[in-house]
C-alpha cells in the first residue's frame, strides 16, 4: 500500500516554511504555514484523520462566469491544485499526470470528477489564460481566477501557502505556491487525501477509482 495516515496537526507541525518556484529553487518564507510534501519516498497518498472542510470560495471561470467552489462540486469526487500556467514544470505536470490517470477511469467516473485548478497568479491568468491552458490539459478541468488575496486565504485554509507573482531581475515572473493536491470525498465533501508533487501518473491511476467513490485509496 502506498498511503499514509496522519493527521493534519501533524503535518501542519511538521510543515517547512518553503514554497515551490516553478522554474526555481525553493525559496524561505516567513509567516505561511503550509503542508510541505505530504509524501515520503514510499508514500503517494496522504489520508488525513482530520479532513479540511471545503473552502467558501466563488472566483470567475474560463467563461468568465461566476463559479461556486461549494455548491458546483458538491457530492462530487474533486481534486483541488493551486498554481499557475506559466509555471514551466510542476504546474503542467501535475495536470498532465491527473488527466492521462482519468482517461483510465470508466466513462461515467471521469464525467463525475471535477479537476479544478485555482491560479496563484490572476493577474495574469485570465478566464482566457487559463481556458486556453486547460484545454492542452483536458478541457473539463475547471479553472479559476479572481482576487488574489481571497485565493490566497481559500489556500490557507487548506494548509497551502502562496504568495503573490514577483518579477526576478531577469524579467521572469515568479509564483511561489504549494504544490500539493487535495482530492475531496463527494460523499463528505471533505478534503481527505494529500498529494505531494512527486506523485505519478501510476499513482493517480491506482487511487483515482477509489477516490471517485470518496474510498481511501
Amino acid at each position: 500500500m502506498r498511503t499514509t495516515r496522519v493527521t493534519v496537526a501533524a503535518l501542519l507541525a511538521a510543515a517547512a516554511l518553503t514554497l515551490t518556484a516553478c522554474g526555481g529553487e525553493p525559496a524561505k518564507t516567513g509567516g505561511v504555514t503550509q503542508i510541505s510534501g505530504g509524501q515520503s519516498n514510499t508514500k503517494a497518498a496522504t489520508v488525513l484523520d482530520r479532513p479540511f472542510g471545503k473552502p467558501e470560495l466563488v472566483l470567475t471561470d474560463t467563461t468568465g462566469k461566476p463559479w461556486n467552489l461549494r455548491e458546483q462540486t458538491k457530492g462530487k469526487p474533486t481534486l483541488i491544485y493551486f498554481g499557475y500556467t506559466s509555471c514551466p514544470d510542476v504546474c503542467p505536470l501535475t495536470m498532465s499526470n491527473i488527466a492521462v490517470a482519468k482517461k483510465a477511469l470508466p466513462q461515467a467516473d471521469q464525467d463525475n470528477l471535477q479537476v479544478v485548478f485555482v491560479t496563484t497568479d490572476p493577474e495574469r491568468d485570465t478566464p482566457e489564460v487559463l481556458g486556453a491552458w486547460l484545454k492542452g490539459q483536458d478541457p473539463a478541468f475547471v479553472g479559476l481566477t479572481g482576487d488574489f488575496a481571497t485565493i490566497q486565504a481559500a489556500a490557507r485554509t487548506l494548509g497551502i501557502g502562496i504568495e503573490a507573482a514577483k518579477k526576478e531581475a531577469n524579467g521572469d515572473v515568479i509564483s511561489m505556491h504549494g504544490a500539493q493536491v487535495i482530492a475531496f470525498s463527494p460523499k463528505t465533501d471533505e478534503g481527505y487525501v494529500l498529494y505531494g508533487e512527486g506523485t505519478t501518473v501510476d499513482d493517480y491511476t491506482k487511487d483515482l477509482p477509489k477516490l471517485v467513490k470518496g474510498e481511501n485509496p
